[in-house]
């Protein structure tokens, strides 16, 4: 079950405006990123449903955050179907993001008042995915559907749009403040924020550090 509320979840993505993207099979290292990621400032965290046993992983995950990040509001990523959504759902995920937009998801996911942010491609496929519910949409793969002039765009005609861009999104002050000036709610951010250097040296301090510098890059242009 989830320990936050669906407004609870929401606001820590759109306060912090950043959500780490993260998959790791060894529940070790996962720990020590998930708390590296929590020292530096981080309050909502995705990780990825991408290696096999990821929810034996994740299980073990959401009992440590539990206790050690007390704060941090832990969900899972790469979902596309509702099956899936629904076993990470009762292991204690907060919110459901996936690569693409499944109806059948959304279902399973406001049944609960769990939030899903499925990603979209297109501006149809987020207005489908907000006629079912899904408060945050997720812009994937950002850079390549067209960067941050597509959601300036998006948010023109849609000004209530809430968007997050995955894809593309770097730890930088040139690259975040296009996004956020853009006018996106938060982004998620995969492997610039976990050098493969930084892990494989254990060197949590540079993670946090990472995380901590990109969040004061985007209060800077909200």
């Amino acid at each position: 079950m989830a320990r936050f509320s669906k407004m609870q979840v929401l606001d820590a993505m759109i306060s912090t405006g950043m959500v780490p993207v993260y998959y790791n099979k060894d529940i070790e290292t996962a720990k020590q990123v998930l708390k590296a990621c929590y020292d530096g400032g981080v309050r909502a965290f995705e990780f990825t449903n991408r290696g096999d046993f990821a929810h034996e992983v994740f299980a073990e995950l959401v009992k440590y955050a539990a206790v050690e990040c007390p704060e941090m509001v832990l969900g899972i990523g790469s979902i596309v179907d509702p099956a899936t959504a629904a076993l990470f759902l009762q292991l204690g995920a907060n919110f459901v993001v996936g690569p693409l937009f499944n109806p059948e998801i959304a279902k399973v996911c406001n049944r609960r008042l769990v939030p899903y942010t499925p990603g979209c491609g297109s501006v149809s496929e987020i207005g489908f995915a907000q006629e079912v519910g899904c408060d945050l949409c997720k812009v994937f793969p950002a850079g390549n559907v067209g960067g941050p002039s597509f959601v300036k765009n998006i948010k023109a005609p849609m000004p209530w749009s809430m968007i997050m861009a995955t894809g593309a999104v770097e730890p930088t002050e040139e690259n975040l403040s296009a996004w956020f000036k853009a006018g996106v709610t938060c982004v998620g951010m995969g492997s610039n924020l976990f050098p493969k250097e930084a892990i494989a040296a254990k060197d949590w301090n540079a993670i946090t550090a990472l995380c901590s510098n990109a969040l004061s890059i985007i209060k800077k242009y909200r």
